[in-house]
């Protein structure tokens, strides 16, 4: 696998499912630096897999909330990311923005929360194809993507995006 093309997306299906909650105040956005598990290291938003008979939304709830400590707000599902690994890993990610946090972020073991100037994001610390859909993210947009890697390595990625919120072609 170099390329999307060289997946049949009609008969694919991931190895598993989890979730990202990316979380805003005024021109802030809630971003961890991620301790363990796949992405350690990197900066992203919190998130996890699904546990078996959880809904997308219970477990964007419940793992925001392992993860920093705080109850995320006004949740509402966003976008969809597939993602498929060389290696043969795939996940669908379920994306979902916050409108607030109540409570204050905390460190736990799995991560470091810290709130970010949303024109200070670093994506040069993220995941290669955060820079292509978290701008979708903060424009309200919903998004579908789907993204091929080489470990860290984007190979290919293929995005599409609704129209911005109150465009009349909508």
């Amino acid at each position: 696998m170099r390329t999307l093309a060289d997946i049949d997306w009609a008969a694919w299906v991931p190895v598993e499912h989890a979730t990202l909650v990316f979380a805003l105040r005024d021109a802030e956005i809630l971003l961890i630096h991620k301790r363990r598990g796949l992405g350690a290291g990197k900066v992203n938003g919190p998130g996890g897999r699904l546990e078996f008979g959880e809904t997308p939304l219970a477990a964007a709830r419940r793992e925001f909330e392992e993860e920093v400590r705080a109850r995320p707000t006004g949740l509402a599902r966003q976008g969809t990311l597939r993602f498929q690994f060389v290696d043969g890993h795939s996940i669908h990610v379920h994306v979902f923005r916050a409108s607030g946090v109540e409570g204050e972020p905390a460190e736990t073991a799995e991560a470091l929360p810290f709130w970010c100037p949303v024109e200070e994001i670093p994506y040069e610390a993220m995941w290669e194809d955060d820079r292509h859909w978290v701008p979708l993210l903060l424009a309200g947009r919903e998004f579908d993507g789907r993204f091929l890697f080489d470990g860290d390595r984007m190979l290919d990625f293929a995005l599409e995006a609704a129209p911005p919120p109150g465009d009349a072609q909508r």
